[in-house]
């Protein structure tokens, strides 16, 4: 969804850009310019740090044990194709996107925030659906102790953290934009 609504946000922003280019209203540009910022801190805090680790953790438990993050059950429902898109595709399009265009990251600070407050959020929200449920969404929970998952979770949100510096560099080196 998060890969989904950045895409879309950078179509609305190049039809924009487009459809604005050669016109002198200041209100069509200040709209652009926000819009351009909404789609540059999507993509710093959202669909970079987060793509990369669902394509990175998902395919490395997967290699380890399937069944702990996509049960073999789920092959009947899921075809494979949508697998691969939730799964796979989601790094090579945002590596396109970084190559492409350039995004203006916001202050460490305020990005690091922002990705824990993702991070604690969506774990907050995997707990709930336990509490309710009784079901953990991710297979792999079910086999963790609570101290044990305590770690994981923080884990996770390190992890989403390093990735988000990883984009920032890599925008930086690509985009030769080194402060």
């Amino acid at each position: 969804v998060i890969q989904a609504v950045f895409f879309g946000i950078c179509v609305l922003t190049d039809l924009s850009s487009l459809l604005t280019k050669g016109n002198d209203s200041q209100e069509q540009e200040r709209q652009l310019k926000k819009l351009i910022s909404l789609r540059d801190w999507v993509m710093a805090v959202l669909a970079f740090p987060v793509g990369v680790f669902v394509v990175t953790m998902f395919w490395s438990i997967y290699i380890y044990d399937r069944e702990l993050v996509y049960p073999k059950l789920l092959d009947n429902f899921i075809p494979a194709w949508l697998n691969h898109g939730m799964h796979t595709t989601v790094l090579p399009f945002v590596l396109i996107e970084m190559r492409t265009t350039h995004h203006q990251y916001p202050s460490r600070s305020c990005g690091l925030a922002a990705v824990c407050t993702f991070a604690v959020g969506y774990i907050l929200w995997v707990c709930w659906i336990h509490h309710v449920t009784g079901v953990w969404v991710y297979p792999l929970l079910e086999h963790l102790s609570p101290g044990v998952k305590i770690i994981f979770f923080a884990a996770v949100t390190v992890i989403i953290n390093i990735f988000y510096l990883v984009g920032e560099v890599l925008n930086n080196y690509i985009w030769d934009t080194q402060k």
